[in-house]
Protein backbone atom coordinates (compact mmCIF):
# COMPACT_ATOMS: atom_id res chain seq x y z
CA UNK A 1 0.00 0.00 0.00
CA UNK A 2 0.88 3.40 -0.94
CA UNK A 3 0.23 6.11 1.21
CA UNK A 4 -0.73 9.23 -1.18
CA UNK A 5 -2.23 12.49 0.08
CA UNK A 6 -4.41 14.38 -2.31
CA UNK A 7 -5.07 18.21 -2.47
CA UNK A 8 -8.06 19.45 -4.07
CA UNK A 9 -10.99 17.44 -4.39
CA UNK A 10 -13.54 19.59 -6.69
CA UNK A 11 -15.34 17.81 -9.70
CA UNK A 12 -12.07 16.30 -11.23
CA UNK A 13 -9.96 15.76 -7.77
CA UNK A 14 -12.28 14.05 -6.12
CA UNK A 15 -13.04 11.10 -8.61
CA UNK A 16 -9.39 10.53 -9.07
CA UNK A 17 -8.81 10.41 -5.36
CA UNK A 18 -11.59 7.95 -5.29
CA UNK A 19 -10.04 5.98 -8.12
CA UNK A 20 -6.48 5.78 -5.71
CA UNK A 21 -8.54 4.86 -2.51
CA UNK A 22 -10.34 1.54 -4.94
CA UNK A 23 -6.92 0.78 -5.96
CA UNK A 24 -6.24 -0.10 -2.31
CA UNK A 25 -3.84 2.91 -1.65
CA UNK A 26 -4.03 4.79 1.67
CA UNK A 27 -5.18 8.21 0.48
CA UNK A 28 -4.99 11.58 3.12
CA UNK A 29 -7.41 14.16 1.16
CA UNK A 30 -8.10 17.88 2.18
CA UNK A 31 -9.94 20.45 0.39
CA UNK A 32 -11.13 23.78 1.49
CA UNK A 33 -14.24 22.53 1.27
CA UNK A 34 -15.81 20.33 3.79
CA UNK A 35 -18.98 18.97 1.59
CA UNK A 36 -15.84 17.74 -0.92
CA UNK A 37 -13.70 16.30 1.84
CA UNK A 38 -16.87 14.51 3.50
CA UNK A 39 -17.30 12.80 -0.20
CA UNK A 40 -13.73 11.53 -0.14
CA UNK A 41 -14.48 10.31 2.97
CA UNK A 42 -17.60 8.38 1.93
CA UNK A 43 -15.48 7.12 -0.96
CA UNK A 44 -12.64 5.34 1.28
CA UNK A 45 -10.43 8.51 1.62
CA UNK A 46 -8.99 9.54 5.03
CA UNK A 47 -9.73 13.30 5.71
CA UNK A 48 -6.80 15.90 6.68
CA UNK A 49 -6.97 19.13 8.86
CA UNK A 50 -4.49 20.95 6.34
CA UNK A 51 -2.25 20.35 3.20
CA UNK A 52 0.70 20.46 5.21
CA UNK A 53 -1.17 17.36 7.30
CA UNK A 54 -2.08 15.16 4.09
CA UNK A 55 1.64 15.21 2.67
CA UNK A 56 3.58 14.58 6.13
CA UNK A 57 3.84 10.96 5.81
CA UNK A 58 2.57 10.53 1.49
CA UNK A 59 4.66 8.78 -0.53
CA UNK A 60 3.61 10.93 -3.08
CA UNK A 61 0.67 13.99 -3.21
CA UNK A 62 -1.08 15.11 -6.35
CA UNK A 63 -2.43 18.21 -6.65
CA UNK A 64 -5.98 19.42 -8.11
CA UNK A 65 -6.29 23.36 -7.86
CA UNK A 66 -7.83 25.60 -9.71
CA UNK A 67 -4.87 27.88 -11.17
CA UNK A 68 -0.90 28.99 -11.36
CA UNK A 69 -0.97 31.20 -8.27
CA UNK A 70 -2.99 28.35 -6.19
CA UNK A 71 -0.46 25.35 -6.86
CA UNK A 72 2.40 28.41 -6.39
CA UNK A 73 0.83 28.69 -3.06
CA UNK A 74 0.70 25.36 -1.68
CA UNK A 75 3.43 23.70 -2.86
CA UNK A 76 5.37 26.80 -1.62
CA UNK A 77 4.03 27.23 1.47
CA UNK A 78 2.54 23.47 2.45
CA UNK A 79 3.42 20.61 0.36
CA UNK A 80 7.44 21.24 0.10
CA UNK A 81 7.97 22.41 4.06
CA UNK A 82 6.27 19.19 5.14
CA UNK A 83 6.44 16.60 2.45
CA UNK A 84 8.92 13.62 3.33
CA UNK A 85 12.12 13.58 1.55
CA UNK A 86 11.84 11.25 -1.09
CA UNK A 87 8.13 11.73 -2.13
CA UNK A 88 6.68 12.07 -5.21
CA UNK A 89 5.12 14.98 -6.51
CA UNK A 90 2.02 14.94 -9.09
CA UNK A 91 0.29 18.32 -10.14
CA UNK A 92 -2.53 17.42 -12.17
CA UNK A 93 -3.95 20.94 -12.33
CA UNK A 94 -4.42 22.79 -15.31
CA UNK A 95 -2.14 26.00 -15.13
CA UNK A 96 -0.07 28.28 -17.38
CA UNK A 97 3.19 26.54 -18.66
CA UNK A 98 5.54 29.49 -16.78
CA UNK A 99 3.84 28.56 -13.38
CA UNK A 100 4.90 25.04 -14.33
CA UNK A 101 7.72 25.84 -14.50
CA UNK A 102 8.30 27.65 -12.16
CA UNK A 103 7.15 25.29 -9.37
CA UNK A 104 9.23 22.18 -10.96
CA UNK A 105 12.54 24.14 -10.40
CA UNK A 106 11.61 25.17 -6.61
CA UNK A 107 10.61 20.89 -5.77
CA UNK A 108 13.89 20.07 -7.95
CA UNK A 109 16.29 22.52 -6.01
CA UNK A 110 14.16 21.26 -2.88
CA UNK A 111 15.14 17.53 -3.77
CA UNK A 112 12.03 16.26 -5.05
CA UNK A 113 10.63 14.37 -8.28
CA UNK A 114 7.84 16.25 -9.82
CA UNK A 115 5.65 16.26 -12.95
CA UNK A 116 3.05 18.18 -14.11
CA UNK A 117 0.36 16.12 -15.62
CA UNK A 118 -2.77 17.70 -16.53
CA UNK A 119 -5.86 15.55 -17.42
CA UNK A 120 -8.50 15.54 -20.22
CA UNK A 121 -11.65 13.34 -19.98
CA UNK A 122 -14.07 15.30 -17.85
CA UNK A 123 -15.17 14.65 -14.74
CA UNK A 124 -16.92 11.08 -15.78
CA UNK A 125 -13.51 10.34 -16.46
CA UNK A 126 -12.12 10.92 -13.25
CA UNK A 127 -15.31 9.10 -11.51
CA UNK A 128 -14.50 6.32 -14.33
CA UNK A 129 -10.56 6.34 -13.73
CA UNK A 130 -10.14 6.75 -17.26
CA UNK A 131 -8.72 9.90 -17.97
CA UNK A 132 -6.08 10.84 -20.58
CA UNK A 133 -2.57 12.29 -18.82
CA UNK A 134 -0.40 14.66 -20.41
CA UNK A 135 3.07 14.46 -18.68
CA UNK A 136 6.26 16.50 -17.94
CA UNK A 137 8.78 15.17 -16.33
CA UNK A 138 12.28 14.30 -16.11
CA UNK A 139 12.25 11.13 -18.37
CA UNK A 140 13.94 9.06 -15.64
CA UNK A 141 10.80 9.74 -12.82
CA UNK A 142 8.29 8.84 -15.92
CA UNK A 143 8.37 4.77 -14.70
CA UNK A 144 7.19 6.54 -11.26
CA UNK A 145 4.64 8.66 -12.12
CA UNK A 146 3.40 6.54 -14.60
CA UNK A 147 2.69 3.82 -11.93
CA UNK A 148 1.31 6.92 -9.58
CA UNK A 149 -1.41 7.84 -12.44
CA UNK A 150 -1.87 4.16 -13.33
CA UNK A 151 -5.46 4.00 -10.96
CA UNK A 152 -6.70 7.35 -12.56
CA UNK A 153 -6.20 6.70 -16.22
CA UNK A 154 -7.08 5.32 -19.84
CA UNK A 155 -3.60 6.80 -21.34
CA UNK A 156 -0.33 8.27 -20.10
CA UNK A 157 1.75 10.26 -22.09
CA UNK A 158 5.23 11.67 -21.60
CA UNK A 159 4.62 15.11 -23.45
CA UNK A 160 8.10 16.21 -22.56
CA UNK A 161 9.76 17.90 -19.85
CA UNK A 162 8.68 19.83 -17.04
CA UNK A 163 5.58 22.47 -18.44
CA UNK A 164 5.39 19.99 -21.49
CA UNK A 165 2.36 18.37 -19.95
CA UNK A 166 0.60 22.21 -19.50
CA UNK A 167 1.62 22.89 -23.16
CA UNK A 168 -0.14 20.29 -24.50
CA UNK A 169 -3.30 20.79 -22.29
CA UNK A 170 -3.28 23.83 -23.52
CA UNK A 171 -3.01 23.35 -27.33
CA UNK A 172 -5.18 20.49 -27.32
CA UNK A 173 -8.07 22.24 -25.77
CA UNK A 174 -7.42 25.11 -27.91
CA UNK A 175 -8.92 22.23 -30.70
CA UNK A 176 -11.57 20.77 -28.86
CA UNK A 177 -13.22 24.50 -28.34
CA UNK A 178 -12.72 25.17 -32.11
CA UNK A 179 -13.90 22.37 -33.40
CA UNK A 180 -16.77 22.39 -30.83
CA UNK A 181 -17.67 25.87 -31.78
CA UNK A 182 -17.87 24.64 -35.56
CA UNK A 183 -19.80 21.80 -35.00
CA UNK A 184 -22.47 23.75 -32.94
CA UNK A 185 -22.45 26.07 -35.97
CA UNK A 186 -23.28 23.52 -38.20
CA UNK A 187 -26.05 21.71 -36.12
CA UNK A 188 -27.52 25.23 -36.05
CA UNK A 189 -27.20 26.02 -40.07
CA UNK A 190 -28.60 22.10 -40.65
CA UNK A 191 -31.78 22.53 -38.22
CA UNK A 192 -32.15 26.30 -40.06
CA UNK A 193 -31.59 24.32 -43.92
CA UNK A 194 -34.92 21.45 -42.51
CA UNK A 195 -32.19 19.16 -42.44
CA UNK A 196 -32.89 16.32 -39.55
CA UNK A 197 -29.95 17.23 -37.32
CA UNK A 198 -30.03 13.45 -36.57
CA UNK A 199 -29.68 12.97 -40.27
CA UNK A 200 -27.50 14.87 -39.88
CA UNK A 201 -25.20 13.89 -37.25
CA UNK A 202 -25.19 10.34 -39.59
CA UNK A 203 -23.76 11.89 -42.62
CA UNK A 204 -20.87 13.77 -40.91
CA UNK A 205 -20.27 11.08 -38.51
CA UNK A 206 -19.72 8.66 -41.62
CA UNK A 207 -17.54 11.73 -43.86
CA UNK A 208 -14.89 14.23 -43.46
CA UNK A 209 -16.79 16.27 -40.82
CA UNK A 210 -16.31 13.94 -38.70
CA UNK A 211 -14.36 14.76 -35.13
CA UNK A 212 -14.37 13.64 -31.20
CA UNK A 213 -16.75 16.73 -30.63
CA UNK A 214 -19.63 15.24 -33.13
CA UNK A 215 -19.20 11.63 -32.48
CA UNK A 216 -18.34 11.63 -28.96
CA UNK A 217 -19.57 14.50 -27.29
CA UNK A 218 -22.03 15.52 -29.92
CA UNK A 219 -23.75 18.95 -28.84
CA UNK A 220 -27.27 17.73 -30.32
CA UNK A 221 -29.37 15.30 -27.84
CA UNK A 222 -30.41 12.22 -28.93
CA UNK A 223 -27.46 11.24 -31.43
CA UNK A 224 -24.57 9.90 -28.36
CA UNK A 225 -26.52 9.29 -25.42
CA UNK A 226 -23.70 9.55 -22.57
CA UNK A 227 -23.14 13.25 -23.85
CA UNK A 228 -24.08 15.66 -21.52
CA UNK A 229 -26.84 17.04 -24.35
CA UNK A 230 -28.67 14.64 -22.93
CA UNK A 231 -28.53 15.63 -19.41
CA UNK A 232 -29.18 19.33 -20.14
CA UNK A 233 -26.14 20.00 -20.22
CA UNK A 234 -25.13 19.55 -16.85
CA UNK A 235 -22.20 17.84 -15.92
CA UNK A 236 -19.09 17.07 -18.09
CA UNK A 237 -16.63 20.24 -18.68
CA UNK A 238 -18.07 23.32 -17.68
CA UNK A 239 -18.35 26.78 -20.23
CA UNK A 240 -16.51 28.62 -17.81
CA UNK A 241 -13.16 26.14 -17.46
CA UNK A 242 -13.35 25.84 -21.23
CA UNK A 243 -13.00 29.73 -21.25
CA UNK A 244 -9.81 29.07 -18.73
CA UNK A 245 -8.13 26.85 -20.56
CA UNK A 246 -8.62 29.41 -23.57
CA UNK A 247 -7.49 32.26 -22.08
CA UNK A 248 -4.21 30.07 -20.73
CA UNK A 249 -3.58 29.18 -24.48
CA UNK A 250 -3.98 32.97 -25.83
CA UNK A 251 -1.80 33.92 -23.05
CA UNK A 252 0.97 31.36 -23.87
CA UNK A 253 0.62 32.71 -27.78
CA UNK A 254 1.14 36.08 -26.68
CA UNK A 255 3.95 35.07 -25.04
CA UNK A 256 5.85 32.81 -27.96
CA UNK A 257 4.31 34.79 -30.44
CA UNK A 258 2.02 32.35 -31.93
CA UNK A 259 -0.79 33.70 -34.68
CA UNK A 260 -3.99 31.45 -33.26
CA UNK A 261 -6.59 33.07 -35.04
CA UNK A 262 -9.18 30.69 -34.36
CA UNK A 263 -8.44 29.91 -30.63
CA UNK A 264 -8.69 33.52 -30.44
CA UNK A 265 -12.54 33.82 -31.60
CA UNK A 266 -12.96 30.57 -29.80
CA UNK A 267 -11.98 32.61 -26.42
CA UNK A 268 -14.02 35.51 -27.58
CA UNK A 269 -17.34 33.43 -28.09
CA UNK A 270 -17.15 31.37 -24.83
CA UNK A 271 -16.59 34.54 -23.22
CA UNK A 272 -19.67 35.93 -24.37
CA UNK A 273 -21.54 32.74 -24.02
CA UNK A 274 -20.25 33.10 -19.97
CA UNK A 275 -21.53 36.78 -20.07
CA UNK A 276 -24.53 36.02 -21.01
CA UNK A 277 -24.56 33.06 -17.83
CA UNK A 278 -24.18 29.87 -19.52
CA UNK A 279 -20.46 29.27 -17.50
CA UNK A 280 -22.09 26.57 -14.80
CA UNK A 281 -23.33 25.02 -18.70
CA UNK A 282 -21.25 21.83 -20.20
CA UNK A 283 -19.19 24.13 -22.92
CA UNK A 284 -21.42 21.79 -25.81
CA UNK A 285 -24.15 23.86 -24.63
CA UNK A 286 -22.59 26.92 -26.49
CA UNK A 287 -24.50 25.14 -29.33
CA UNK A 288 -28.01 27.25 -28.04
CA UNK A 289 -26.23 30.40 -28.55
CA UNK A 290 -25.99 29.94 -32.27
CA UNK A 291 -29.68 28.73 -32.40
CA UNK A 292 -30.73 32.07 -30.55
CA UNK A 293 -31.54 30.75 -27.18
CA UNK A 294 -30.01 32.55 -23.71
CA UNK A 295 -28.75 30.19 -21.37
CA UNK A 296 -31.87 30.62 -19.03
CA UNK A 297 -33.90 28.94 -21.99
CA UNK A 298 -31.82 25.89 -21.92
CA UNK A 299 -33.62 23.40 -20.57
CA UNK A 300 -32.41 21.30 -17.60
Amino acid sequence: MTRIAFIGLGNMGGGMAANQAKAGHEVAAFDLSKAALEKAVGAGCVAAGSAAEAVKNADAVITMLPAGQHVRAVYADEIIPNAKRGALLLDCSTIDVESARAVAKQVSEAGFRFADAPVSGGQAGAEAGTLAFMVGCAEADFAAVEALIGPMARAIIRAGDHGAGQAAKICNNMVLGATMIATCEAFALAEKLGLEPERFFEIASKSSGQSWSLTSYCPWPGPVPAAPSNRGYEGGFATAMMLKDLKLAQEAAAKAGAATPLGAQAEGLYALFDRLGGGPKDFSAILELFRGHAPAQIPS
